[in-house]
């Protein structure tokens, strides 16, 4: 997607209303938008520069932008749940996703991330995504298509990674799955030395056990287990405090790096 110039068909965009709330659409002809009740005419927006002022058809104003990642993610259409743009920042830096990078990744749901490192590898990049589940994979490729546009350097397994992962030299595999610990020595095999394994947990159990395993394979260092907790501010007037309501656990995140040999029980990556 274009996301410089004049606002154009097919582009999605979002509406901040009165008290900021989001609403995420796509700017079709013949097609009018319909928010609170209202109604928009999308051709009164083609052509014209974001961060235009529009009223509908209700005579309440909105805002009109581009989205960014940050207000993409949550309003992704999704069957299952999405990775919180906070998490994704940290997969982002803690992966080092770059230019050009291969990369894996595995439990596409509705294609948050998938988006997200699609912007990150570039054109020059390639992605490989696998998801067991056609329903969640056909949401990933319509959400793709929608909010990111064509990706030809975008591959989409609807296979098992722990039975069909076959890739090799790859940069960085990222793992949202209930039992990655099953997958150590595929992910070893598939990784080059020195490349990142990422995964997303929900629980301390799961974390535990994926920790212990990378352990005792041996061929992994740096082995790091982190989440991230986010507090938006409150600021009208004199009115200055923390929101009452904050996005605090929503994933543990655990990152490894691929050594170039096993070791065999040294444990020397985190000093245990």
């Amino acid at each position: 997607m274009n996301p410089r110039g004049p606002l154009c068909e097919g582009e999605a965009v979002v509406f901040l209303d009165r008290k900021d709330r989001e609403y995420l659409r796509r700017l079709e002809r013949g097609r009018n938008i319909s928010i609170r009740g209202g109604k928009i005419v999308p051709e009164e927006l083609m052509g014209q520069e974001e961060g235009v002022t529009i009223r509908s058809s209700m005579n309440e104003p909105f805002l009109v932008l581009r989205p960014t990642l940050a207000q993409l993610i949550p309003n992704l259409p999704r069957q299952a749940q999405v990775i919180y743009p906070k998490d994704i920042g940290m997969i982002l830096v803690w992966a080092d996703i770059f230019p050009g990078a291969k990369v894996v990744e595995a439990g596409v749901g509705p294609g948050a991330l998938t988006i997200a490192l699609l912007r990150a590898v570039g054109a020059e990049g390639r992605l490989i995504s696998y998801e067991i589940r056609e329903d969640f994979a056909q949401m990933a490729r319509d959400n793709v298509s929608r909010y990111y546009g064509p990706a030809a350097h975008w591959t989409l397994r609807v296979e098992d990674i722990a039975l069909h992962l076959d890739e090799s030299d790859v940069d960085r595999i990222l793992l949202d799955l209930p039992e990655p610990w099953h997958l150590a020595e595929k992910v070893y095999q598939a990784l080059r030395p020195g490349g990142v394994l990422l995964s997303y947990l929900p629980t301390m159990l799961q974390v535990k056990s994926l920790v212990d395993a990378l352990r005792d394979h041996g061929g992994f260092a740096c082995i790091e287990t982190m989440e991230s907790l986010m507090r938006f501010w409150h600021i009208k007037g004199l009115s200055v405090r923390p929101q009452h309501r904050m996005v605090a656990h929503t994933g543990f995140i655990i990152a490894a790096r691929r050594t170039a040999k096993r070791r065999g029980g040294s444990r020397i990556e985190d000093g245990g």
